[in-house]
């Protein structure tokens, strides 16, 4: 092997970098608080880096992902087809992009189709964008939703696509309730009031919470919610940007659902 046929990678820079500057500053103790600081460089330069990569990665799972949905109760209604369809207007896809799309759709509508193998380079891409996971699958339970209810097979897809993402099993549920799901229930067991009622309910699943949260909990929770799906913020960290007006929508679902809280509750 010839001198000139090693290479540092590049994720090793910041990390080299740091520890010589920490060493000549600090000793030893300097070098590892060099190293520890380049550590963090380095992996903000490789977020920047990699946008592009799991920006194709997230495309490329949902579209797959929305097949396998589609198809999990054994036949793709004309109302999923128009949930994929209005979903690729909103995002302006078209040209190559739409027909990729479309193959990604018709391969997870597939028999013998691997979710999780599809689910696998997103994934990895997003190991330390848990926003990202999350945008990922609230748009696939709306989807779900598209036809009104949600069927057992097509729960089973969600819960196998929550369960790769690591998405806690309550924030997984809290996406359910939104969705229309704590309101079914209510609206089962009450009388004339359940519209009103159930839409409150709603209100608060909107925002990961239920009735019993105090007013400081439900602003916290509103603040959180409405940084984590800045539409911006997620684009620089992975969201195709065709997916900007989705989350745009969620933000505007998060505002809507605070307000009718406030009004609710009293409190500015």
């Amino acid at each position: 092997m010839s001198a000139n046929s090693f290479n540092i990678p590049r994720h090793w820079w910041g990390k080299i970098i740091g520890g010589v500057i920490g060493l000549f500053r600090g000793g030893i103790v300097g070098a590892l608080l060099g190293a520890l600081l380049g550590h963090f460089v380095d992996r903000f330069l490789a977020g920047i880096l990699n946008v592009g990569a799991t920006q194709k990665a997230f495309f490329d799972a949902l579209f797959a992902s929305l097949g396998r949905l589609a198809k999990a109760d054994g036949q793709v209604t004309q109302a999923e087809i128009r949930m994929v369809e209005s979903l690729m207007q909103q995002m302006n896809i078209s040209g190559d992009h739409r027909q990729r799309a479309i193959r990604l759709f018709n391969q997870g509508k597939q028999g013998d189709f691997d979710l999780e193998a599809a689910l696998q380079s997103f994934v990895q891409h997003s190991v330390v964008r848990h926003d990202l996971r999350q945008m990922f699958l609230e748009i696939l339970v709306e989807a779900a939703f598209s036809s009104g209810s949600l069927s057992q097979e097509e729960h089973a897809v969600l819960a196998r696509v929550a369960s790769a993402l690591h998405i806690p099993g309550q924030v997984f549920s809290a996406m359910l309730a939104a969705r229309g799901a704590a309101g079914a229930r209510y609206q089962q067991s009450t009388g004339g009031r359940r519209s009103t009622l159930a839409g409150l309910d709603q209100a608060y699943a909107q925002l990961g919470l239920t009735r019993e949260a105090s007013d400081a909990e439900i602003k916290k929770a509103y603040r959180k919610l409405v940084s984590q799906y800045h539409p911006d913020k997620l684009v620089s960290r992975g969201l195709p940007e065709e997916m900007m007006e989705v989350a745009k929508n969620r933000v505007r679902e998060i505002n809507t659902a605070y307000d009718r809280v406030k009004q609710a509750r009293g409190f500015k």
